[in-house]
């Protein structure tokens, strides 16, 4: 199996994607997670190019959120849309990236994306906030390249 196959078993692929969901039940903040072997770009430059293949930058109210892994890399970056970047502070994902990075320093590969999620999810809500008329414009699966 390749590294990204490795990363994550198919259990825990389940939990995150069900993270996401309950995520999204907070705000109408839309949630990937995209894992792929390495890069030779900058990780946060090429999470950007990503965000855009996934087709992240067409949710009607600019609020996707990505959460890109570089296996082989060890490299990680979550970026929002332009629509959330309006609104929040500039190190707004500070506290995300750090609950992600602190629980893959431990292993914990699963449960730093788990916890992560779930953290953007509550603090999306203030910006973002659920409404009942919320669509999920984009797919909760994890896509892997």
């Amino acid at each position: 199996m390749s590294e990204v196959e490795d990363f994550l078993t198919s259990e825990e692929e389940q939990r995150i994607v069900k993270a996401i969901r309950d995520a999204e039940k907070e705000s109408s903040g839309e949630i990937r997670v995209h894992i792929e072997n390495d890069s030779t770009k900058h990780c946060l430059e090429h999470a950007k190019e990503i965000f855009h293949l996934l087709h992240m930058d067409e949710t009607v109210e600019k609020n996707g959120v990505l959460f890109y892994v570089a296996v082989h890399n060890h490299q990680f970056a979550i970026i929002g849309d332009s629509g959330i970047d309006k609104v929040v502070p500039h190190d707004f994902w500070t506290s995300v990236k750090d609950t992600v990075t602190r629980e893959f320093s431990k292993g914990n590969r699963a449960d730093g994306l788990i916890l992560g999620i779930l953290e953007a999810g509550q603090k999306l809500k203030q910006f973002f906030p659920y409404q009942k008329i919320d669509k999920n414009e984009l797919s909760d699966e994890i896509s892997k390249g």
